[in-house]
């Protein structure tokens, strides 16, 4: 009789408690699910603002912030520096490691871009337009970059491991998209010491936007202004544009 009732009224192995184990494996399998959301969510990346300022308080144009981290930093299919009136533009281009440049000129009179950086020594003779192959920056370091034509010309590739980086507008400001947490920085301007890199310690990034200072006061444009022209200067330009063919 015992056995009846208890059939009758579900067994500790009966269907009633197969049906609470289904349950159950469906609240966990639910609450699993939210928590692999959430956290998804939390690392995915986020809006993030630097300022960057010289020692004198005053923002830096021209400022690389990079941070390191454990996802790989991926080259863009291309990346583009200009020459507007005898000038590079952009004149900092930060890139990742493996990134193809192109040097398009877009004045009416030729340029020759040329690099004795170790990080990347090329050079694009005479030319117009754009090249028809651009230039691969396949290892980390910095760049410096002139032209033959006009020797005060100057310009700056910086090359990065780092997966997030950036580089500061005229306002000194940097936008990345990072997830939130702390990495260690890095922090490059062309008027530091040597023009090396600077360990920036780590940044903690979240909501609230961060200000980084450069050790020494920028006192110098980005791009040195053309000199005043000469008899000399004016023969020699004359002489090039009659020598194109």
């Amino acid at each position: 009789m015992r056995q009846q009732v208890a059939k009758e009224g579900g067994s500790p192995n009966g269907n009633h408690d197969g049906g609470a184990s289904q349950m159950f494996n469906s609240v966990l399998r639910s609450s699993l699910f939210l928590l692999c959301c959430a956290f998804a969510a939390s690392v995915q990346a986020q809006p993030f603002s630097a300022l960057v300022v010289d020692a004198q308080g005053r923002p830096v144009a021209g400022a690389v912030l990079s941070l390191a981290g454990t996802a790989q930093a991926k080259p863009r299919a291309a990346a583009v520096m200009d020459q507007i009136d005898k000038q590079f533009v952009p004149a900092v281009l930060a890139v990742a490691t493996g990134t193809a440049v192109s040097f398009p000129n877009r004045d009416d009179i030729r340029h020759q871009v040329y690099s004795f950086s170790p990080a990347k020594r090329f050079e694009l003779r005479l030319y117009e337009g754009t090249p028809s192959a651009p230039v691969t920056f396949d290892q980390p370091g910095l760049v410096v970059l002139g032209c033959n034509i006009h020797d005060w010309v100057l310009g700056y590739v910086y090359i990065t491991d780092d997966p997030w980086f950036g580089v500061s507008d005229a306002q000194g400001r940097i936008q990345l998209n990072a997830p939130a947490g702390q990495y260690p920085a890095t922090l490059w301007h062309p008027a530091l010491v040597d023009m090396q890199p600077l360990a920036a310690g780590t940044l903690q990034l979240g909501k609230a936007p961060v200000e980084l200072t450069l050790p020494v006061a920028v006192t110098t444009a980005l791009q040195p202004s053309a000199p005043a022209p000469t008899a000399f200067a004016d023969a020699f330009r004359k002489a090039t544009r009659d020598a194109q063919p």
